[in-house]
């Protein structure tokens, strides 16, 4: 089986669930305010500038983020691909649950939530066909985009597309 094929297990993923966190809220800081600090973080998350600090020290050392001189924090470039690519993967998976599945809105959300870091590139290329495919979703329409590179680029903040 070639590396390209090869299937990964959960425990193989670089990125754990509160990894993503860390991201996600370093992107959304970065769009709303501008700059996202250590206290900025820990604010957001409702942590403690302690374990913020230990966290971003495990992201630099992965290069997902960067930090400047005067203490901001910005994604890397492999760090916003991954952000895209976790939030295209959400939005996917909470439309595929809220409106192919029919599941209540408060559970895809959550559940899209706990899988969003989870999902290969593979699969998520699979699920977006499948859904564009079928376009059959009650409030997103699949067809305004033609590949999942123009999908993964309409991504912003942490809300699922509309």
């Amino acid at each position: 089986m070639s590396d390209k094929n090869k299937i990964t297990h959960t425990h193989d993923n670089d990125l754990t669930h509160s990894m993503v966190h860390y991201l996600l809220a370093i992107h959304k800081l970065k769009e709303t305010k501008g700059y996202a600090r250590v206290t900025d973080i820990a604010n957001y998350l409702g942590l403690t500038k302690g374990s913020v600090s230990i966290a971003l020290i495990n992201l630099k050392k992965r290069k997902l983020i960067v930090e400047d001189e005067n203490k901001f924090f910005t994604l890397s470039e492999s760090g916003h691909h991954e952000v895209h690519s976790i939030l295209s993967n959400r939005t996917l998976l909470y439309y595929f649950f809220h409106d192919f599945l029919e599941v209540e809105e408060e559970t895809a959300h959550k559940d899209s939530c706990l899988m969003e870091h989870l999902m290969s590139e593979q699969s998520r290329l699979k699920l977006f066909e499948f859904m564009k495919g079928l376009n059959r979703n009650k409030t997103f329409d699949w067809s305004t985009f033609k590949t999942l590179e123009e999908f993964m680029d309409a991504q912003k903040g942490d809300q699922y597309l509309e």
